[in-house]
């Protein structure tokens, strides 16, 4: 037997395998719920409950899908839209998604420009700038009773505790604020 007889009956019997494989498979009935349907097919798990619905994936339980029949479906789907030829529901559908896809990939492109022009800030630099300048505020004001006691000589020591006690008052009630 010559070379190119054997490479052609190796080749013949891979494909006879593969396809008493691929029947078996069918028959077999793989079922995927609903999370790994989405993610193999890189959609959310809404989508394919809304795919189920228009009949485009094959629902065989509860939050279960025929693997084949569904990527057949799927695929199926794919190939209609992209040849136009797709229902108005999945033309709108289909809109809708790439308006949203491009939206979130301009607002990306946004943050990220931003940040390289150092337009924005990380939020926990914001808080211990802030953390710095309200316990600096909360010092100088804690510090006025005894500079008023130096400044007024004539107030009353009870004046500069009401004085005390108004300002500890009035941050008390800052700091129950939201």
């Amino acid at each position: 037997m010559s070379e190119t007889a054997e490479i052609l009956n190796l080749s013949s019997d891979l494909l006879g395998e593969a396809q008493r494989y691929a029947g078996d498979v069918a028959a077999f009935g793989l079922v995927v719920d609903g999370d790994n349907l989405a993610a193999l097919v890189g959609v959310n798990p809404r989508t394919i409950r809304d795919l189920a619905q228009r009949g485009l994936v094959v629902k065989v339980g509860t939050d279960r899908y025929d693997l084949t029949k569904s990527l057949q479906g799927y695929a199926s789907h794919l190939r209609e839209m992209a040849a136009g030829r797709g229902d108005e529901a999945s033309a709108i559908f289909l809109t809708a998604e790439r308006a949203r896809l491009a939206k979130e990939q301009a607002d990306h492109a946004a943050l990220k420009n931003a940040a390289l022009r150092r337009e924005l800030v990380p939020a926990s630099e914001v808080a211990a700038t802030w953390g710095g300048i309200v316990r600096q505020v909360r010092s100088r004001l804690l510090a006025v009773p005894a500079r008023v006691r130096q400044g007024l000589a004539h107030l009353s020591a009870r004046d500069v505790d009401v004085i005390d006690a108004e300002i500890r008052c009035a941050l008390e009630e800052l700091a129950e604020d939201d």
